[in-house]
């Protein structure tokens, strides 16, 4: 019975990987549709980019990229008393957009050599490993919003030109 209960689990977990896997290249099909610069980017795979596209929902939703930043949890909040001037983590906003963003920073600072500079950089500047990590949170955010910013008005031009063919 054990040898059976076994073998059945196993043919049920290749049947979610087999679902997961098609599931994924529908996700890829339509993040290439809306916005393939997004998965140019190091570190962003379809799976972080559907979410951010998802969070992101359409251009003008966000008035600036402080606030698409605020939005997605990686803008610094003050935390200075005295002397001392510093800031720390934004627990408020978009959860599973955060998570993304995490995801993409943790595999830049893998993979990435600017990024590996850049981290250190911040760490000779005097911030800790992870006040270095939220900095790059939010480099990120900036060139996500920018991306998104400019694939969007691309697509609304596009759509004028075809009105105005039509």
């Amino acid at each position: 019975m054990t040898v059976r209960a076994m073998r059945s689990t196993a043919q049920r977990v290749q049947a979610l990987q087999a679902e997961a896997k098609e599931l994924e290249n529908e996700i890829l099909a339509l993040v290439r549709q809306q916005a393939p610069e997004l998965l140019g980017l190091l570190g962003v795979g379809p799976i972080t980019a559907a979410q951010i596209l998802v969070s992101w929902s359409h251009q003008g939703r966000f008035r600036s990229e402080a606030a698409f930043a605020s939005f997605a949890g990686v803008s610094p909040i003050p935390a200075s008393s005295g002397l001392t001037n510093r800031h720390r983590l934004n627990r408020n906003g978009d959860r599973q957009l955060n998570r993304a963003m995490h995801t993409i920073t943790l595999i830049r600072m893998r993979l990435d050599p600017s990024t590996k500079t850049y981290v250190a950089r911040k760490i000779t500047e005097g911030k800790t490993s992870r006040d270095a990590q939220r900095c790059l949170k939010r480099v990120i955010c900036r060139q996500i919003f920018k991306i998104l910013e400019r694939s969007d008005r691309n697509r609304l031009d596009n759509v004028e030109e075809l009105a105005q063919a039509a």
